[in-house]
């Protein structure tokens, strides 16, 4: 029979995973429900795909040239089209590739003024090569894809990498191996690959059979200009990589430009690889590493709200956006960041400031002709409804849950800004690292048998969270602390200090139920439990 104390605390936990684990599912459930009309997912190996194959096929022998012709006949799925409006439609999709395109200069420029003398003159080809063009000429989408002058297919480079670093370009993308699918979103397509056998990193580009292209090509009907339009928001994420380079932002290694497939300028980034983020499975790690997530984010959160392009909004703020690079919380999506702010006067407040989301809205001050603060609260009431709520306060230590507690209230409700948020969660990362959540806890080895240099196989005890999911492996600040974790479990009878520490400096503990088979391992410590 377990003690009622210990039954308590298992229906208490199973009580908090099954409500985490059920609202999870709902969502995931939600998703599964039918899209809103013209957001229907996409037949593998249709759509864009097999229009451009069918529109660039050319006839036995036919020399001329294949690429799209304005008011060319097309359709995505093969059936009669209807043609397409060269002065109308055209326009205003070259008008859209002509914001894209001053919005990439806009962020350039912003950035020149910002950190005056810090181009790179051994590079005036990758700079210019990175901004490309300009899109069209007299209106023509279709010229908008002609190469300009003295830049050679295949150019390749490394923004943000330092002097004397080789780039990674199209050369290396020759000799990649292992390449894999990762995923697609509205725009883009994730692969990751080997380089040389050894760097594994993740490669960019436009999703020819996705949601952006298939929508372009079945309105506009010209594929190259519609995959320009595309190209784009791979361009803009390369130079906010390039130009937000952080400890919590991907970094860029290289990029390629070649034509592919009939298409001329093809883009790939070449950008560190990360591993998804996975809600389920995070609420199943242990509360250390839920908090170098959230940290993590709130680092990043701050540095946006003063990044050198001004204060930034991510305006498609997901788990998806973000990725895990040994540990710590990396946004890899950036084609959505945005640095603009609502404008607003006396008279249009409070509507011009309000931020709404699904649970509830907010009202911001209008000060000097802009909603305060606006791009801040939206990151930092998102990082609270994604991650916060989830991450932080479940198995954390009990002496730090009213202050993890305060942390998440004040950032559901936007009492707090950005940097008083990042105060607090210093605040409890200093209070976890020094041990000062343990109250003094001095228990005495009386009572256990200290075995250097050992360790025990097998004997496992079953614990929640734990660093090992068939065994019992927790993070200890001192002896004290790990005895504490032993007498409280009814089935621990030893403990095995490892070698290993985590981030904070924690060690590493394995929680026993016996010690038989005890066996010798250099630089582990066994305590024995005499007693129960």
């Amino acid at each position: 029979m377990f003690p009622l104390e210990e039954l308590m605390k298992r229906r208490r936990r199973l009580v908090v995973v099954a409500g985490l684990c059920l609202s999870f599912f709902l969502a995931t459930w939600m998703s599964f429900l039918p899209a809103p009309p013209g957001l229907e997912p996409r037949a593998a190996g249709g759509g864009t795909a097999r229009f451009y194959r069918e529109k660039h096929a050319r006839p036995a022998g036919d020399t001329g040239d294949s690429r799209l012709h304005v008011g060319e006949t097309a359709d995505p799925a093969g059936e009669p089209g209807t043609p397409v409006d060269p002065t109308g439609s055209l326009r205003e999709l070259e008008l859209q590739i002509r914001e894209r395109y001053d919005e990439v200069l806009r962020y350039r420029h912003q950035l020149q003024a910002r950190r005056p003398g810090h181009a790179d003159p051994g590079r005036p080809l990758e700079r210019r090569r990175l901004m490309d063009s300009e899109p069209g000429d007299g209106g023509d989408p279709a010229r908008a894809q002609e190469r300009p002058t003295g830049v050679p297919n295949g150019t390749s480079g490394g923004p943000g990498l330092s002097s004397g670093g080789s780039a990674l370009g199209c050369g290396s993308l020759a000799a990649v191996t292992d390449v894999r699918y990762l995923g697609s979103g509205y725009t883009k397509a994730v692969h990751r690959a080997a380089l040389n056998h050894s760097l594994s990193v993740a490669l960019k580009s436009v999703d020819l059979a996705g949601h952006d292209m298939e929508t372009c090509a079945r309105r506009y009907g010209d594929t190259g200009a519609c995959y320009r339009l595309s190209s784009f928001k791979i361009i803009k994420e390369m130079v906010l990589m390039e130009t937000l380079q952080h400890p919590n932002v991907l970094k860029l290694y290289g990029y390629c430009y070649q034509d592919n497939g009939g298409i001329q300028e093809t883009v790939t980034a070449i950008t560190e690889l990360g591993s998804p983020l996975e809600m389920i499975s995070l609420l199943q790690t242990p509360w250390e590493q839920r908090l170098r997530i959230c940290l993590s984010l709130v680092r990043l959160l701050s540095f946006l709200s003063r990044s050198p392009l001004g204060s930034l909004a991510l305006l498609d703020f997901r788990p998806r956006q973000f990725v895990l690079v040994g540990g710590q919380l990396k946004v890899t999506d950036l084609d959505d960041a945005s640095p603009l702010e609502a404008a607003c006067s006396p008279r249009s407040a409070p509507q011009a400031c309000t931020l709404q989301f699904p649970a509830r809205n907010f009202t911001l001050p209008c000060s000097e002709g802009r909603c305060e603060d606006i791009n801040e609260k939206r990151n930092l009431y998102n990082a609270y409804r994604f991650f916060f709520t989830y991450l932080l306060p479940h198995s954390a230590p009990s002496a730090l849950r009213p202050l993890l507690d305060n942390i998440v209230n004040a950032t559901g409700d936007l009492r707090w800004g950005v940097e008083k948020t990042l105060s607090k969660m210093e605040e409890v990362l200093h209070l976890y690292r020094t041990g000062s959540y343990l109250h003094s806890l001095n228990h005495s080895t009386t009572g256990y048998k200290e075995v250097l240099d050992s360790s025990i196989p097998g004997q496992e005890v079953r614990c929640w969270p734990s660093y090992q999911q068939d065994a019992c492996l927790l993070a200890v600040f001192d002896l004290g602390e790990a005895l504490s974790l032993c007498e409280d479990h009814a089935h621990c009878h030893a403990l095995v200090f490892t070698n290993q520490t985590t981030w904070t400096g924690h060690q590493l503990v394995y929680l026993k139920s016996g010690w038989s088979g005890l066996r010798r391992a250099i630089g582990q410590l066994t305590f024995i439990r005499l007693a129960s």
